[in-house]
């Protein structure tokens, strides 16, 4: 169903007369991106594929694919109760886990990268575990090889992992990087693992259980933490309550930390659903953005003091946003959200997701949406600039339709944002298959994104 979007218009916008609710793609010639001011050799974008269980990777200098990530069990034996294909028949997304000793990967979801970007953290919801992923190696750590690797089987038996309890929807670094925080949606807890030793336990060096720290009790449907800038404070937000949970976090000589309750917000006015899936902290350190889903809306909150709600920014209806991202640059500073929702009026009228465009230069009190944006591609959901913040990727849930160019195919798609306001198609990324020594299993419903500059501070620092 297509819709069109009432908003106010930012005093930007009424100059250039750029208000249009749909802006007009246009491919970015490949000349006009500097490798200085965007992306850098070496640099990656990652994305958590949930479906088929595996990372797909692109390089951002050139926007081509690189070998998948591979988080399933398939093909680590020969025989055929181990294989992907069986018999010449390819199992369906849905059946392929449910095969006789699979013992890989289930639902893998979130995704963010560790202070210094050497890794990222990834959970698999369905099997209740987290896996740490090298970024530079392309390689999940705690891998052992194969000693059966050959032609027809795979060169890496898969690690379990770390076992963190029910439903793991979101991970977080600590500032330090001593830690990951690990939502668990099906426990109300937070799972504190100890980095260091989930190294060693994905490698077997350690005891099943030796990397949890502890478990923090909180409150119902936990979806997600993220800390303030110099890590003091940490915002959790659930999916299950209209409450966000503040919580005062000190850290002891080895950086490890300890928590107390320090207040919670009621947000039952602006999200009477409950249902908050995604917070981020601005680059400045100021604000927390809280994505209400089914209210179809965000929330910005003050990250010191009192934590104040500072602005109510509706969505329209059925918006269904998702995740955020921050972009401010020389032409402008901008806060973008993705959109769920699908409508039929895309371009050259095809369907796909809409992204909204908020002018974050308006005072605290008046940021509305200004335009929006098409996101190539059905159901955006993860959103992640390069450090320069002149390019943007957005992940996609849902594959494209027959008669698209990329027809039965999840897309990635970037957008040059050298200008925030004015967002630039360039192009849509295939997502491809992983290449099975069996068979190939092609890469599906992508949910969470990253951007990672190896050796370079993250958005986590």
């Amino acid at each position: 169903m297509s819709s069109s979007y009432p908003f106010e218009p930012s005093r930007r916008a009424v100059l250039q007369g750029a208000v249009s609710v749909a802006l007009t793609p246009a491919i970015a010639s490949a000349q006009s991106r500097s490798t200085e001011t965007g992306p850098r050799a070496g640099d990656r974008v990652f994305l958590t594929n949930e479906d088929s269980n595996t990372l797909s990777v692109i390089d951002p200098v050139t926007d081509e694919l690189l070998p998948t990530v591979n988080l399933t069990s398939f093909d680590e034996d020969s025989r055929p109760p181990f294989r992907f294909v069986t018999g010449n028949v390819t199992p369906t997304h849905g059946e392929m886990v449910q095969k006789p000793l699979y013992h890989g990967a289930i639902s893998i979801h979130g995704c963010v990268p560790s202070p210094d970007s050497s890794m990222f953290a990834t959970a698999g919801r369905g099997t209740s575990n987290l896996y740490l992923v090298d970024t530079t190696k392309l390689k999940v750590i705690g891998n052992q090889p194969n000693p059966q690797a050959g032609a027809t089987t795979s060169p890496d038996i898969l690690t379990s992992g770390i076992l963190v309890g029910r439903e793991p929807h979101e991970p977080t670094f600590t500032r330090n990087g001593k830690e990951v925080w690990v939502a668990l949606r099906g426990e109300s807890k937070i799972a504190v693992i100890d980095v260091q030793r989930a190294v060693a336990e994905s490698a077997g060096e350690l005891p099943r259980g030796a990397a949890i720290r502890r478990f923090m009790p909180v409150l119902p449907g936990p979806a997600m933490v993220w800390f303030s800038a110099g890590g003091e404070t940490a915002f959790l937000i659930s999916q299950k309550q209209p409450r966000i949970e503040v919580y005062n976090v000190k850290y002891d000589a080895q950086g490890f930390s300890t928590t107390e309750r320090k207040m919670t917000i009621d947000t039952s006015a602006q999200d009477r659903f409950g249902f908050a899936p995604f917070v981020k902290i601005t680059p400045d350190g100021h604000e927390f953005w809280v994505s209400q889903k089914l209210a179809d809306c965000l929330s910005v909150y003050e990250a010191r003091g009192e934590h104040r709600l500072l602005d109510h920014v509706p969505l329209g209806e059925k918006a269904r946003p998702n995740h955020v991202e921050f972009v401010k640059n020389a032409r402008g500073s901008v806060a973008y959200a993705t959109f769920a929702r699908v409508d039929d009026d895309g371009p050259e009228g095809r369907t796909s997701s809409r992204i909204a465009i908020i002018d974050r230069s308006a005072p605290a009190g008046k940021r509305r949406v200004v335009g929006h944006f098409f996101s190539h591609g059905r159901e955006s959901h993860g959103i992640w600039t390069d450090p320069s913040k002149t390019k943007l990727y957005v992940a996609h849930e849902l594959d494209e339709l027959p008669g698209s160019p990329h027809a039965g195919q999840t897309v990635c798609s970037a957008f040059d944002i050298s200008d925030p306001l004015q967002p630039r198609f360039i192009k849509q990324i295939p997502l491809g298959t992983l290449d099975l020594p069996s068979g190939k299993l092609r890469n599906k419903k992508s949910i969470n994104l990253v951007y990672v500059r190896p050796g370079a501070r993250s958005e986590t620092a």
